[in-house]
């Protein structure tokens, strides 16, 4: 019989045909054949002009993906969000990135009290949007659930209700300048990228959520070929279990010591690579504790995953100090303490060194 477009054969059934099935056999075979030959001819024929970019394909993580994390409810949504957003800017000469920023959090019930999480706040993901914004590129920025946002992380540690003041007289509302400084020209900048959208803002919450939109996110960009760069910038979870195992309600502490089993979380870096977006410039972020094996770790995670830049970075020293790696290159990025005085920021450096490698990438 036919299935999927393929024939199944019975081993033991095949041998045991008469001579005259068998050449019925091979002549079906033989049509079949042939109907799928006419079949691409006519896709080929039919097949539009400008079609040039590669179709994103499978990778042995697509299954995985599928099985162990919960697909989220709106994805076929924010996917065609995701597509329309990048087709209309590449079509007006716009480059686009793609930015991940924030923690990923790992739930360890499905009706989830208690999860692991991390202690990444989206400071650099969101400052980052900024500078690629300045730059001239549309950003698609997805982010953690209430982690920092372009704009509004300037004023992130103010009480906004110490930021404004009610008139009496009047019943207007004022909002307090010297607690928010500069707060005219920021909400300007906010508005004029607002009303020229180019800032598509896509949340997540969980591990499985970040996947399985990172997926959609690569496989919307890969329409627009080199004209995309990924920025990820996120801190994932190396770690998580499997929706399958996940106990449903609240783990009873009443039931004793906790003992977790948990798996290593798939790298996505190889199939985005490979398979979903091949032609887009991509950027990973390296953070380490040990300064010593810091370049060393970056090299290892471009030679296993051959994609074009690390931005590899210290725990302590990470607001000041990076080297942004490339098969061929390496580039220290250091702030002055005269640069934290003026409130320079050293995002604004990684940003402008990877506009211009994305350029050269662009037309080699």
């Amino acid at each position: 019989m036919c299935v999927g477009g393929s024939i199944v054969y019975d081993r033991e059934r095949r041998w045991r045909a008469s001579p005259l099935k068998k050449r019925h056999q091979r002549k079906r075979r033989s049509g079949f054949q042939e109907a799928q030959r006419n079949l691409r001819s006519q896709q080929l024929r039919k097949a539009p002009e400008y079609e040039v970019m590669a179709k994103p394909r499978l990778s042995s993580i697509d299954g995985k993906l599928a099985e162990e994390f919960a697909i989220p409810s709106h994805i076929n949504e924010v996917g065609e969000k995701m597509s329309a957003f990048a087709v209309h800017h590449a079509a007006a000469g716009q480059r686009v990135v793609l930015i991940t920023s924030g923690g990923t959090k790992v739930p360890l019930e499905s009706r989830t009290v208690r999860f692991l999480d991390n202690f990444s706040s989206g400071r650099r993901g969101a400052s980052s949007a900024e500078y690629f914004l300045d730059a001239g590129y549309a950003v698609i920025f997805l982010h953690r659930h209430r982690s920092l946002y372009p704009y509004t992380r300037t004023f992130s540690t103010v009480n906004m209700l110490d930021a404004l003041q009610f008139s009496g007289n009047t019943g207007e509302v004022v909002v307090n300048q010297q607690v928010l400084p500069n707060i005219t020209k920021v909400l300007k900048r906010y508005q004029e990228v607002k009303d020229s959208k180019l800032l598509l803002p896509i949340e997540f919450n969980t591990l499985s959520e970040y996947l399985h939109l990172l997926k959609t996110a690569a496989q919307a960009l890969s329409t627009i070929g080199s004209k995309a760069m990924f920025y990820l910038a996120a801190a994932v979870s190396d770690f998580y279990i499997p929706s399958s195992e996940m106990p449903e309600h609240k783990i009873q502490s009443s039931d004793g010591p906790l003992q977790l089993s948990l798996n290593m979380v798939p790298k996505i870096l190889s199939p985005l690579v490979k398979d979903w977006a091949p032609q887009a410039f991509v950027v990973s972020f390296k953070l380490e504790t040990d300064a010593t094996i810091l370049i060393e770790k970056a090299r290892r995670a471009l030679e296993t995953y051959r994609h074009q830049v690390v931005v590899a970075n210290v725990l302590d020293s990470r607001r000041c100090y990076v080297v942004v790696v490339t098969p061929e290159t390496q580039a220290e990025l250091t702030l002055t303490e005269e640069d934290v005085r003026s409130e320079i920021e050293i995002e604004e450096r990684i940003v402008s060194t990877l506009t211009s490698a994305h350029d050269k990438f662009i037309t080699q």
